[in-house]
């Protein structure tokens, strides 16, 4: 009882954590040994909407056939069961170097979500899962500078980690304190524009979907990310891993999986990464990566070993995101009092080999890999 008492004044005040060690947390790959993964269905898409502390996304990341990448987000987050607060965020890479990057971020007014929870509405924002489960529409014309109207269909199942997708948190894990889970449509088609004050930039392409539920302050949660999206003609691949914070063990969780349009390669929680070549960056003292190694291991549906690698450097970054600088002042609200926490993100675009091994096929396809290392707190 004390624990739980320690945890929720952490939870309101912001105040650090204890150490609870590595048995405070139930990891998804526990699930995963049985059941890899689980294909997800409509009903797996639905907000949750919680009423205690939590920030909830849905995030759609796009590459079009010309060569452009973007971002679409709806945020919804609720600070210690007080004040609820939602975002639309888009961002444009630019291909050209000595051009900024487009980032938009809006509050959102008089949010309302569909009777079955699975779409979202806010004033000139809309995201709608279609009825048959297979599509979303977003739609925002929250900031003039980046008007999004785009449709994103899965070309491959959705799936999650284990059962249930969810890593649980407590002292108590069958009334856990805390919880994470992710989602994700890794193989899509995206038609339709962002239009710009250059006018309508055609995304015509691929696309990823990823929902997340952070079932407590983000900082909490986890203290360093890693996040992988590879898309190829023939072959897509996702890696989401993140390392808590000591207070539960510096445990490391990771899901992924490789697609191709039609089917789930293999997926599940065996897949790690690697900062092979680090470099301190002076401005926060953070070790930021120039060189990684992303490794997806596990078994198709025949029962055949599935092994797949992207390695190398990954050229100069597309951004560095100083997140409290950028976000939205909600998360600065929920980090804002916790000791030592200075987010930032690492943002790579780089052109890569997937080299991909089914029992003893070899495969190699080059593809875009859109990548981020995120460092919260040590």
């Amino acid at each position: 009882m004390f624990n739980w008492a320690k945890q929720q004044l952490a939870n309101v005040a912001g105040t650090q954590e204890p150490i609870y060690g590595p048995t405070a947390i139930k990891s998804v790959a526990e699930e995963a040994q049985a059941t890899p993964y689980t294909e997800i269905t409509r009903d797996d898409l639905k907000w949750k909407v919680m009423e205690s502390t939590c920030v909830e996304t849905e995030s759609f990341y796009l590459f079009s056939d010309n060569g452009d990448i973007a971002l679409a987000q709806v945020i919804y987050s609720n600070v210690a069961g007080i004040r609820t607060t939602s975002q639309f965020n888009s961002k444009i890479f630019s291909k050209d170097p000595a051009k900024p990057h487009l980032w938009c971020s809006t509050p959102l007014s008089n949010v309302e979500f569909s009777e079955d929870k699975s779409s979202f509405f806010a004033d000139d924002c809309a995201l709608e899962l279609a009825e048959d489960g297979n599509s979303y529409s977003i739609k925002s014309m929250n900031d003039e500078r980046a008007i999004v109207n785009v449709k994103i269909t899965k070309t491959a199942p959705g799936f999650q980690g284990g059962l249930t997708g969810t890593t649980k948190y407590g002292t108590d894990l069958e009334n856990p304190w805390g919880s994470m889970r992710h989602a994700f449509w890794p193989r899509c088609a995206v038609e339709g524009t962002i239009t710009t004050k250059d006018g309508p930039i055609d995304f015509k392409g691929r696309a990823l979907y990823s929902y997340a539920l952070q079932g407590m302050k983000p900082h909490h949660a986890a203290a360093r990310w890693n996040f992988a999206d590879f898309q190829g003609p023939n072959y897509s691949a996702i890696l989401m891993e993140f390392t808590t914070p000591p207070s539960y063990g510096s445990t490391v969780v990771n899901v992924g999986g490789i697609l191709k349009d039609g089917q789930i390669i293999s997926a599940g929680c065996s897949n790690h990464v690697t900062h092979t070549t680090v470099k301190d960056d002076p401005e926060n003292e953070w070790p930021e990566p120039t060189a990684v190694k992303f490794v997806w291991a596990g078994k198709d549906k025949d029962g055949k070993s599935v092994d797949a690698v992207i390695e190398g450097s990954l050229g100069d970054r597309v951004d560095k995101v100083d997140v409290m600088a950028e976000v939205p002042g909600f998360v600065k609200t929920i980090v804002a009092s916790a000791v030592g926490t200075k987010p930032y993100i690492y943002q790579y675009a780089p052109k890569v080999t997937l080299k991909l091994k089914i029992g003893d096929e070899e495969i190699s396809e080059e593809g875009q890999l859109f990548t981020e290392a995120t460092f919260i707190s040590e």
